[in-house]
């Protein structure tokens, strides 16, 4: 069966694999019937179980894994529920966040009516556990607090729902039976308003703040928020069978507590949307705290469908398991002949669509036939492999007849990057500049896409500055590397500001920058870029996919925003130019990244010394000066504080001065403060859809954070190694 298949595209492949494994696994159910010859199959009443386990929050890519929704973010190792500052109290007050797992769960499901009388549902069992720690900055009073949740939807917290209101819900949502949350919050504030017994309580929540059970932690010795930072585990609990629900809190490092802080009869299926998701809330009011998540494990049980019908004997059997084979012979016949007929349409169809798309851009770029492209490649040798990305590979191509060199990108989705191909393709077509990479044409034949470039002889910038054990390209000598320098700034504003649209490139680095023979730069790789409308100034991603880009060249407001903008690319521009000057990657093996190292030499007064030694001293000092001051002035931390692209190439020109860059490397703050008119479109959309959060910049490299151009306070709650749960 996988013969008859494996000429298919990867996609139909997938679509005929699908039905097979669907009659396979029918199969499977009935033919445990043929052992069953002297007694009847038990109705199932079995379940599995699916875990996540984040022993730290270092590496959180927004929207994967998790969701972290308004003022909820992450820094060193921490989720965030609320901001995370102590150097601006004010920021800190009235806020909510939350943080969602993205995977819902279905934690209930109606029994048959032959189910025994005693429980009309099934509902599904949980446990998990968590590591917070619950600062008050200086010993201030703390407010308000943090909630285990589980809802419906990754709405987020809705307006006014900080304060006493834990990110949960707010004054005119309270109680409504449509809010459909359950929650177990850690208060630490004693709020009138909703019926808080004290100040240092858990309490259970059902669609409302006010709880239908509380527990007093001081009995046990536990305050949620001491003056001495102190991280606790937070074990809960839920039997889906009994309908009780447990939660258990102790310092982290003793043992789970024998008995719990708080117990509650509760059947989720009375209050829960059969399908939700977990998560955690957190909020500030007029007094506040940092809510920090440490580390988080949640393993819950997964409902299956019962299986009621009995099987009574081994002819039953025998007759169910011979009609399901002869029932598989015949899918897989069908299933293999409709995919080989419809191949071909499928095909025409998918070409269909690129044509149409082509025969609307002017100046169509020339359409290759497979099998030439085929024979350019050697069939796609491995040895004749360039390079690979995020959305296919590039193998180095020699048209026969013509003579001639060709970079042949070959998608790797196949039929499926349809759209990835078409963005691509739409976007270069147009383009004309001397620094960009030449598109020459196109193929999608047999379910295969291609893109075919001008091929580069120099290959690509990051393969002359670093290379390997076994290169022997030469040194890229200073001239050739300010011109590099000099053309990509050149691209950069050519896709700014004269082509007839805005072109966010989004993935400046350097091993998009290819080099022609004469070691011209040439930016390439439009894979994640973005045309868009010449009156707009940003791109949002439609996806909750994360952020685009590559570790240390995406500017630190995209990990807040979603957002693509003319500053983001200018602060990858800035990483290019320091990583040409000083022939180090802009974030090291070690951590550390080259934007902190360069600004602290900057500091002290030695900027020159960031210079790659392998030059040996022969660059012009001043040139080298005018790029490192280029590079951090183009990685400032503030988006509305860089460089525009006609200002950095004034500066290339050497018709301005370099700019002033301050000595120490500038805070982070987000949202951005008040930016010139040009921007402010463009900032206020970033702003409204920020994440907002403020953080201390005693810049490190340890962690994440660090690349995007800020870190946290540094001693706000205790560690002695990574928290277990």
């Amino acid at each position: 069966m996988g013969d008859a298949t494996a000429c298919l595209p990867l996609r139909r492949r997938r679509r005929c694999h699908r039905i097979l494994l669907a009659a396979v696994f029918c199969l499977y159910l009935v033919l445990p019937a043929l052992s069953q010859a002297d007694s009847d199959a038990v109705p199932a009443n079995t379940s599995n179980s699916v875990s996540f386990v984040f022993p730290s929050f270092y590496n959180v890519v927004n929207g994967s894994n998790l969701l972290l929704l308004q003022d909820a973010g992450f820094s060193q190792g921490a989720l965030q529920l609320t901001p995370d500052t102590v150097n601006n109290a004010n920021y800190l007050i009235n806020k909510s966040g939350n943080v969602f797992l993205t995977r819902s769960f279905k934690l209930w499901e109606d029994l048959p009516a032959t189910a025994t009388a005693n429980a009309s549902r099934r509902v599904a069992s949980f446990n998990t556990s968590f590591n917070i720690n619950v600062y008050r900055p200086n010993g201030s009073i703390p407010g308000d607090g943090l909630a285990f949740v589980i809802a419906r939807s990754l709405d987020g917290p809705p307006p006014g729902s900080d304060g006493a209101y834990l990110g949960l819900t707010n004054a005119t949502l309270n109680g409504l039976s449509t809010n459909q949350f359950v929650a177990l919050e850690l208060d630490t504030v004693m709020d009138s308003s909703v019926e808080d017994p004290d100040d240092n309580h858990v309490g259970l929540d059902i669609n409302g703040v006010v709880s239908k059970v509380t527990a007093n932690l001081t009995r046990l010795n536990i305050e949620i928020a001491p003056v001495n930072a102190t991280n606790y585990t937070v074990w809960i609990n839920y039997d889906g069978g009994a309908r009780a629900i447990r939660l258990y809190m102790g310092v982290v490092g003793n043992p789970k507590p024998a008995s719990p802080a708080l117990q509650a009869s509760l059947d989720l299926s009375e209050f829960l949307n059969q399908r939700s998701f977990f998560g955690f809330t957190g909020s500030t009011g007029e007094t506040y705290q940092l809510n920090c998540v440490l580390a988080w494990n949640l393993t819950v049980e997964i409902l299956t469908d019962d299986d009621n019908g009995a099987l009574s004997g081994w002819k039953l059997g025998a007759v169910i398991g011979a009609a399901a084979l002869v029932g598989l012979a015949l899918v897989v016949g069908v299933v293999v002949w409709v995919c080989m007929r419809r191949r071909s349409v499928r095909d025409v169809d998918s070409r269909a669509v690129v044509a149409g798309t082509l025969r609307s851009l002017p100046g169509t770029p020339r359409e290759f036939e497979f099998k030439e492209l085929r024979r350019a490649t050697k069939n796609f040798d491995e040895k004749m492999k360039l390079g690979q990305g995020g959305f296919g590979v590039v193998y180095r191509g020699v048209l026969q007849g013509e003579n001639r060199e060709l970079a042949v990108k070959k998608f790797s989705r196949g039929s499926s990057g349809t759209d990835d191909f078409l963005k691509e393709l739409t976007i270069i077509n147009r383009l004309r500049h001397k620094h960009l990479v030449p598109l020459v044409g196109w193929c999608h034949e047999k379910g295969i896409l291609l893109l075919v470039y001008e091929y580069m002889p120099n290959g690509s910038l990051d393969q002359h500055l670093y290379g390997g054990d076994n290169d022997h390209r030469p040194l890229l000598g200073w001239e050739r590397r300010y011109n590099i320098v000099a053309g990509v700034g050149s691209a950069l504003h050519y896709l700014h500001e004269e082509y007839d649209q805005l072109v966010i490139h989004r993935d400046l680095k350097s091993s998009n920058i290819m080099l022609d023979a004469g070691f011209g730069a040439r930016l390439g790789d439009f894979g994640l870029a973005r045309a868009l409308e010449i009156d707009k100034t940003s791109y949002a991603e439609l996806e909750l996919a994360g952020v685009p880009g590559t570790l240390g060249y995406i500017a630190p407001e995209c990990f807040h925003t979603g957002k693509a903008t003319r500053t983001s690319d200018v602060f990858g521009f800035g990483a290019v130019v320091l990583e040409v000057v000083c022939g180090r990657r802009p974030r090291g093996d070690n951590g550390q990244f080259l934007t902190d190292s360069v600004w602290k030499l900057h500091g002290d007064g030695h900027i020159l010394d960031a210079v790659d030694p392998r030059l040996a001293g022969d660059f012009d000092a001043k040139d080298a000066e005018r790029l490192l001051l280029l590079g951090l002035a183009c990685s400032h931390p503030i988006p509305s504080d860089r460089p525009k692209t006609e200002t950095i190439l004034q500066i290339l020109s050497r018709s301005v001065p370099p700019p002033t860059v301050p000595a120490a490397k500038p805070a982070f703050v987000w949202p951005a403060g008040p930016v010139d008119d040009e921007e402010d479109d463009d900032l206020r959309l970033m702003r409204r859809a920020a994440i907002s959060m403020s953080m201390s910049m005693s810049m490190t490299s340890s962690n994440f954070a660090s690349s995007s151009g800020y870190t946290t306070s540094q001693s706000q709650y205790s560690r002695d190694g990574p928290p277990q749960v």
